[in-house]
């Protein structure tokens, strides 16, 4: 089987799951993807729709963010601001691997919650709608 262009998603997966210890069996429990399945998604033969990125991403506690970008299905630069804490918090050495994780899930947690108080585009404060 051919290496599909997937950027570097593959060796990325890797070397977040073993920097979180997991082997490529616990991963793919906790993922809910089959055991052979991510195995060739880490040697770059098959490439995982977004949904499996997203449940790989929460197994791993990283953002999907940072697969997708992996994967190609978003650009980079389009990231690059949103990709600094988190990257600060990795890189900090006076930090221990379970600290690290608990300080992405509150930083992540914060985004989501801010995401969905803003609403979708175009979706105004139903008092305001009302009032209208």
């Amino acid at each position: 089987m051919a290496s599909l262009n997937v950027g570097n998603l593959g060796e990325f997966l890797r070397e977040q799951r073993r920097n979180a210890k997991l082997s490529l069996r616990q991963l793919a429990d906790a993922a809910g993807v089959s055991n052979p399945y991510l195995s060739q998604i880490e040697r770059g033969l098959r490439k995982p729709s977004a949904e499996i990125l997203q449940q790989l991403a929460k197994a791993l506690r990283i953002s999907a963010e940072s697969l997708y970008v992996q994967a190609g299905i978003l650009d980079e630069r389009d990231r690059a601001e949103s990709l600094q804490v988190p990257a600060a918090i990795l890189a900090d050495p006076s930090l221990q691997e379970q600290q690290k994780q608990a300080l992405l899930q509150i930083y992540e947690s914060f985004r989501k919650e801010n995401a969905a108080a803003d609403g979708p585009p175009g979706q105004g404060e139903p008092e305001a709608a009302a009032g209208a």
